[in-house]
C-alpha cells in the first residue's frame, strides 16, 4: 500500500512538473499542443461568425467539441496533479480553465449561445507567459504586452459582436467588422462609420474608450522601450544555470548570481 501511494505521489509530481515547467521534451510537446489547440479554438470562434456551408460548419463544430474535450481532460489532469487541489481550483489560471470548459459543464452544445465564453479561451495562453524559460526575460515582457493588447481587442470584439449582431447584422456582420469597430474605438480614432444601436453595445463602447485611454498608450510605450532594450542584450550564457540573455555590462547572472564568463563580457 505504501509503495503504491509513493508511486502515485511521484507520478503526480512528474505530471505537475511537465505541465507547469515543461521539464522535458514530453512536457514541452504537451504544452505546445495545448497552446496550439487554444489558437485553433480562437480561429474557430472567429470562423463561426461567417456564413459557412452546413457541411463545413458541422466539421468545425465537431472540431470545437473535440478541443473542448481536450480542455476538460487538461483541467482534470491538472486538478489531479495539483499539490493542493482546493487551492488550485480557486487560482486565476484554474478559473480561466474552468470558464473555457463551461459550455460542456452546463450541458450546452449549441455553443453559439455561449460564443463569448468561447472567445475567453484565448486567456488560457496567459499560463505560458508566466515563466521566462520560454522566451527569455525581454522576449517574455514583449510577448506579455502583445498578448495583453491582442486579448483585450479580441474579447471586446467578441463581446460587441455578440450583443450587436442579432440587432444590426448588416453593420456587425462578422468578427472582422466587430474587430474593426473595437480597434477604431479603443484607439479613439472614432470614424463614426460604425455605431452600436443597443444599450449594451453603447455601454461596451464606453468601456472600450476608457480601456483604450487608460491602457493602450502605456502598453505601446512599454513595448517600444523593451524592443529597444533587446538591442542591448547579449547572448552571454551562464555556465551554472544556462540563462543566455544578459545586459551588455552584466558581470553576474541575474537568475542565479554566478559570475559570467569574463572573456565573453569583454
Amino acid at each position: 500500500m505504501m509503495v503504491a501511494e509513493q508511486s502515485e505521489t511521484t507520478l503526480r509530481q512528474w505530471v505537475r512538473a511537465e505541465l507547469e515547467e515543461a521539464a522535458t521534451g514530453v512536457g514541452l510537446g504537451v504544452n505546445i499542443a495545448i497552446a496550439t489547440l487554444i489558437l485553433i479554438s480562437a480561429g474557430l470562434f472567429v470562423a463561426d461568425t461567417y456564413a459557412l456551408s452546413p457541411s463545413v460548419r458541422s466539421v468545425l463544430t465537431l472540431l470545437d467539441r473535440l478541443i473542448l474535450g481536450a480542455f476538460v481532460l487538461e483541467y482534470a489532469v491538472r486538478l489531479w496533479a495539483a499539490e493542493r487541489p482546493l487551492r488550485y481550483v480557486i487560482s486565476p489560471y484554474a478559473l480561466v480553465d474552468l470558464v473555457a470548459i463551461l459550455p460542456l459543464l452546463v450541458g450546452v452544445f449549441d455553443l453559439r449561445s455561449l460564443r463569448l465564453i468561447r472567445g475567453l479561451r484565448i486567456l488560457k495562453l496567459a499560463r505560458f507567459l508566466a515563466e521566462d524559460g520560454w522566451l527569455g526575460r525581454e522576449g517574455l515582457i514583449i510577448a506579455r504586452i502583445v498578448f495583453t493588447l491582442f486579448s483585450i481587442v479580441f474579447i471586446y470584439s467578441g463581446a460587441i459582436y455578440q450583443v450587436e449582431h442579432p440587432i444590426a447584422p448588416q453593420v456587425f456582420g462578422t468578427f472582422l467588422d466587430a474587430m474593426y469597430f473595437a480597434v477604431v474605438t479603443m484607439t479613439t480614432v472614432g470614424y463614426g462609420d460604425v455605431t452600436p444601436v443597443s444599450e449594451a453595445g453603447r455601454t461596451l463602447t464606453v468601456m472600450m474608450i476608457l480601456t483604450g485611454i487608460a491602457l493602450i498608450p502605456g502598453q505601446l510605450g512599454s513595448l517600444i522601450q523593451n524592443i529597444n532594450r533587446i538591442h542591448a542584450v547579449t547572448t552571454i550564457r551562464c555556465e551554472h544555470c544556462g540563462l543566455a540573455s544578459h545586459e551588455a555590462d552584466a558581470l553576474y547572472c541575474r537568475r542565479c548570481g554566478t559570475q559570467l564568463p569574463q572573456d565573453e563580457v569583454t
